[in-house]
């Protein structure tokens, strides 16, 4: 795998001359309070206690059997595998560890075997979104797909995807319960273009994945039963995860493709919003409330992303730079807003 924006130490970070002179007074300060030293206690624990919390609830779905009753796990397994799709995206960034190859095989365990989430095609994906976060022409996350975020998107659509795109924003939601399922289908997808020993490694853990899944529902429960509970489960892990990344980006500003690039402080702070909270938030979100910090801070241990936060606030106050921040439900209303005004010209045709 080769070393791109999401996995690369920001210290080596390509920035353009304008960039370099208004990130390097904050990346000074930052070194100089240890603040990108990784945290390899602190994620031990939480690679620990996630594990024993997976193995807990599988335990129970085990013991407890073929009842309705074993639904009621499924929740609790939806919000774990949140926490273990967290661990992975932090392995992907190197916040865990710089060791490459003790990176990647943290990720293939908590995103192919544990998730049946392809490990390399999250990486792919993800490090074209942190190198240009919201740029319409390289940022995966605003191509237009399901849903569109800009007008020009909105004008093309035609027959089924016009209406979905008249009606995202109420449809964002319940689409998000689709996305457990997507993620592993995407996985699957992204195997042709990997390399043939990549392939190999991550076929192998994906269909260990789905067996194991499928083989501890149906030889615990009814299939009818299994079915249900893999439908929760899925379902509300991928809710989890949409309320986790939808604030984080919708709605914010969208380089000009044509304009002049932004230097690295301004693409990653003009483009990102944060959510205010405390440890709850920090815990639900799995730190990527902290959206800003993480975007200039791509390898930072996750528990630093708080104590970085002043720092950055303060140099963004000081050149003028707009920070955005809000709490966690004006979040989620400013982003549907902003798919709402997207489809506007649609509706009123």
């Amino acid at each position: 795998m080769s070393l791109t924006a999401v996995e690369a130490d920001p210290r080596e970070a390509l920035l353009s001359s304008s960039g370099r002179s208004e990130f390097t007074p904050l990346l000074r300060t930052v070194k100089s309070q240890n603040l990108l030293e990784r945290r390899y206690g602190w994620y031990a624990r939480v690679i620990a206690v996630n594990a024993l919390a997976l193995a807990g609830v599988l335990t129970g779905v085990v013991l407890i059997g073929d009842s309705w009753w074993t639904l009621l796990l499924a929740p609790l397994l939806a919000v774990f595998s949140a926490r273990t799709a967290f661990i992975g995206h932090d392995a992907g960034h190197s916040q865990i560890t710089g060791h490459k190859a003790a990176a990647r095989l943290i990720g293939l365990v908590h995103g192919n075997l544990l998730l049946g989430m392809s490990y390399s095609w999250w990486n792919h994906k993800h490090n074209r979104h942190h190198a240009n976060p919201n740029h319409i022409d390289k940022d995966p996350d605003v191509a237009a797909d399901v849903l569109v975020f800009t007008g020009e998107q909105a004008a093309v659509r035609t027959g089924f995807s016009r209406w979905l795109t008249r009606n995202q924003a109420w449809l964002f939601f319940p689409l998000t319960l689709l996305e457990g399922v997507a993620l592993k289908v995407q996985g699957f997808r992204d195997l042709r273009r990997q390399s043939p020993a990549e392939r190999s490694v991550e076929a192998v853990l994906l269909v260990s994945h789905l067996l194991g899944y499928a083989t501890l529902l149906l030889t615990s429960m009814s299939p009818g039963k299994a079915l249900a509970f893999a439908a929760l489960h899925q379902a509300l892990f991928g809710l989890h995860l949409g309320l986790s990344f939808a604030p984080n980006h919708k709605g914010m500003e969208m380089p000009d493709p044509s304009g002049e690039p932004w230097g690295h402080l301004r693409r990653q702070v003009l483009t990102s919003r944060n959510i205010r909270g405390g440890a709850v938030t920090d815990w639900f979100l799995g730190g990527l409330n902290y959206q800003i910090e993480h975007h200039l801070f791509p390898s930072m241990s996750r528990p630093h992303l708080r104590l970085v936060r002043p720092l950055v606030r303060a140099h963004c106050r000081e050149l003028d730079i707009p920070y955005a921040e809000t709490g966690l439900v004006d979040s989620y209303r400013q982003a549907l807003r902003h798919m709402h005004r997207v489809g506007e010209p649609l509706r009123t045709e």
